[in-house]
């Protein structure tokens, strides 16, 4: 049997899109006969402390749908702090050495990236002859940090550019969740093979009715990380509520800000659901009229998985995000575009919106659209062949 070993720094019991899309691919590749095992960190995401029923341990080994799944000891924090967010880091690279050290590691290896010093800990490490190391890039950084100012252009940054193009050197096979990532790497290692491998969902398309609502208001929500790139706070300072009442569901940084905010304007249509399961989530998301899907600036390389999720869903986006996904949205007809950070536009396009726009046959083109062009097992076999 074909063995291989997946490095993340998120996996379920975490939630969020990240953890979602790595157990995504574990649970693939067991199904098509791989011998799976994951390394991860003891689950701290995204509350930055560890999970009650892991504290006090250093390494939980645990065999969960015919996976082996490790998890190691980190020093857990989601603080601001970049000194205490690169201690993190450093104590996750430092037990996955402790692993290597003790532990056979199979001949293929996939890396998830970023972050990019776990990356690095893996690339260095386990560069071996016989060993196919595989670099999952799911965001350009330290670019994508540049874009969102949590980077300046200074010695440190140099350093972190050096990382990523040592990690991009010593892969055997890079994934990029994006055309823009793989421009981005091939402009700086040419000869890297890629392979473009797009964060699609897998999951039952639900089977949708027609919905009969009194309520004249567009019902918008937004479900996600409530964090600093999304800037799900600042929308709801921004939005124009004469047509829409707007739901919002996540876990974030953002979070209190937001609840706040709603606690201070009462009178506005704003009611935050707090953080659900994927499994409660998605038969909700379908009694929505619109999901948005924010990015505060445009990231080059960015396309939110959120994307292809509400498509399978027969769920229309508004996208303000700006980049590839804007493209995308436009090409398959998923919903409508405004500007990346226009907020003025933003309200324009809404009001152009109405509820007659959201009939049955649309969202039932939408999900058509997935499943003949964003399907996760088409795509799983197509890269099977590459390993």
């Amino acid at each position: 049997m074909n063995e291989i070993l997946i490095i993340t720094t998120y996996y379920p019991p975490e939630t969020g899109a990240a953890a979602n899309r790595i157990a995504q691919l574990a649970n693939g590749l067991e199904k098509n006969g791989f011998k799976v095992t994951v390394i991860t960190p003891l689950p701290n995401y995204p509350t930055g402390r560890i999970f009650k029923n892991y504290k006090g341990s250093f390494h939980k080994t645990s065999h969960e749908d015919h996976i082996t799944i490790h998890r190691l000891w980190i020093y857990a924090s989601n603080s601001k702090n970049k000194l205490l967010r690169l201690l993190a880091m450093l104590s996750y690279s430092f037990s996955l050495l402790w692993f290597f050290i003790w532990k056979k590691v199979p001949n293929k290896v996939i890396v998830q990236s970023p972050p990019l010093l776990v990356a690095f800990t893996c690339m260095f490490f386990l560069n071996r002859k016989k060993r196919k190391l595989i670099l999952n890039v799911s965001d350009l950084w330290p670019l994508a940090g540049l874009h969102l100012g949590v980077f300046k252009k200074n010695f440190a940054y140099r350093i972190l550019e050096f990382i990523e193009h040592f990690n991009y050197r010593k892969a055997d096979l890079i994934l990029g969740q994006s055309e823009e990532i793989l421009a981005h790497i091939s402009s700086l290692c040419p000869n890297n093979k890629t392979f473009l491998y797009r964060n699609y969902p897998d999951f039952e398309m639900p089977r949708l009715e027609e919905s009969y609502q009194d309520n004249d208001k567009i019902k918008l929500v937004y479900a996600g990380l409530l964090g600093v790139a999304q800037g799900v706070f600042k929308l709801c300072q921004k939005l124009d509520y004469s047509t829409i009442e707007f739901h919002v569901y996540g876990a974030g940084h953002e979070k209190e800000s937001i609840i706040n905010y709603i606690s201070n304007n009462p009178t506005l249509p704003i009611i935050y659901h707090g953080e659900v399961s994927r499994g409660y989530l998605h038969p909700e998301l379908i009694k929505y009229d619109l999901a948005i899907i924010p990015l505060r600036n445009r990231i080059y390389g960015s396309v939110p998985s959120k994307l292809f999720e509400y498509s399978r869903l027969g769920l229309p986006v508004l996208y303000f995000g700006g980049g590839e996904g804007e493209k995308i949205v436009e090409k398959y007809s998923l919903g409508w575009i405004a500007k990346v950070g226009n907020y003025s536009n933003l309200n324009i396009v809404l009001s152009r919106i109405n509820k007659a726009d959201f009939t049955l046959k649309n969202k039932v083109s939408i999900q058509q659209v997935a499943l003949n062009q964003f399907d996760f097992n088409r795509q799983l076999k197509k890269f099977i062949k590459q390993l």
